[in-house]
């Protein structure tokens, strides 16, 4: 196979990562798309910060003839958090036959939160033979670590495990997504009351689409499935983060109020038919000048084993997963394949197009 063909979906904080480790893998980005007006018409290497790259940025309205042009492997959608804020994006590659990667949270196990758009997404790759799945951070410190702690492990009976995370560094979607900004009483309203309904009322959101889970909630879907656990019941609960003074957040482009929300702190706990429960913690919030990022993981029963992640660099290792996972998805098999379906992610000491199946 020759180089691997990207298109960059989005060119936001993300990308500069994502398209520069596409370059120094062995790849090589042929289009571009973002909404953006003011990135529009600019060249990659513009944004990357870099020479220039001979790739210009294309309208969001002309993303399906450009990419009817270029004809790519696999694009990159680095845009929002929750599938149905890509779910546009990421049907449009699944009905040109084309593969797609997406650090969009919900899409790490969408099936557990938002299975309608989940199964139209898988068809159409399934019809069009491509591959479609999220990826990033969460897939290596949220999902292999673990399961590679649970298989050296005799008996398990709990799995707990808490991560934080600077929303500044992700874009106004994420912080948004997180309550930052918000004063209490809109927390409540707008993020917290959904833990306050009924199994039935939930189920109903689920199914309709109109859920909007923390992380967690596909993370746990996506370790279960890994483990080859059956989820009994699942049940979240968000928490405001509050800071001791006044934050200023560049992402927001406001001043978070002392005793507002600077996120918030998101706790899903799922029980399953073998007895195993797995209770994960994530906490977005803008960091005060005291904080960083942490990532822990405790699998519990013989032997009891934790391990601890200080100040990872969470946004360097999302885009690195991203670029590292491309071979894995090119050759999937066809539909919206969550990672713990395909092989373990590897480094790669060669071009990317080398670990390609070449019989495809």
């Amino acid at each position: 196979m020759e180089k691997i063909r990207v298109v960059q979906y989005g060119t936001g904080k993300m990308s500069v990562y994502t398209m520069r480790y596409v370059f120094e893998k062995g790849a090589e980005i042929v289009g571009a798309v973002d909404i953006n007006p003011e990135v529009i018409g600019k060249d990659i290497g513009d944004i990357m910060g870099c020479e220039k790259k001979g790739v210009k940025v294309t309208a969001i309205d002309k993303a399906e003839e450009m990419l009817k042009e270029v004809k790519p492997d696999i694009c990159i959608v680095t845009t929002m958090s929750l599938l149905e804020d890509v779910k546009k994006a990421l049907k449009l590659c699944a009905k040109l036959g084309i593969n797609a990667i997406t650090t969009c949270e919900e899409a790490f196990y969408s099936f557990n939160s938002n299975p309608t758009e989940s199964i139209k997404i898988d068809w159409l790759a399934r019809m069009n033979n491509c591959t479609i799945t999220g990826s990033g951070y969460q897939d290596i410190y949220w999902g292999e670590l673990i399961s590679a702690i649970a298989s050296s492990t005799h008996k398990i009976t709990k799995i707990k495990g808490s991560s934080s995370y600077n929303v500044e560094d992700y874009g106004i979607a994420l912080a948004e997504a997180h309550g930052a900004g918000l004063t209490l009483e809109e927390f409540d309203e707008k993020i917290a009351s959904v833990d306050r309904m009924s199994k039935e009322e939930l189920d109903k959101l689920i199914e309709s689409g109109q859920y909007t889970p923390s992380y967690m909630w596909n993370v746990n879907g996506w370790l279960a499935k890994k483990l080859g656990l059956t989820v009994k019941s699942q049940s979240q609960q968000c928490v405001p983060t509050t800071y001791k003074e006044d934050i200023a957040s560049s992402t927001l482009n406001m001043t978070v109020k002392q005793g507002d929300a600077t996120g918030m702190s998101a706790i899903v706990t799922t029980e399953t038919e073998e007895g195993i429960t797995i209770e994960s913690e994530c906490i977005g919030k803008v960091y005060g000048p005291d904080e960083f990022d942490k990532n822990e993981w405790t699998v519990i029963g013989e032997p009891e084993t934790t391990i601890t992640v200080n100040r990872p660099a969470t946004v360097e290792l999302t885009c690195a997963t991203i670029v590292n996972r491309l071979p894995d998805v090119i050759n999937a098999q066809p539909g919206f394949v969550p990672t713990c379906d395909m092989d373990e992610l590897m480094y790669r000491v060669r071009p990317l197009h080398e670990y390609v199946d070449p019989y495809l």
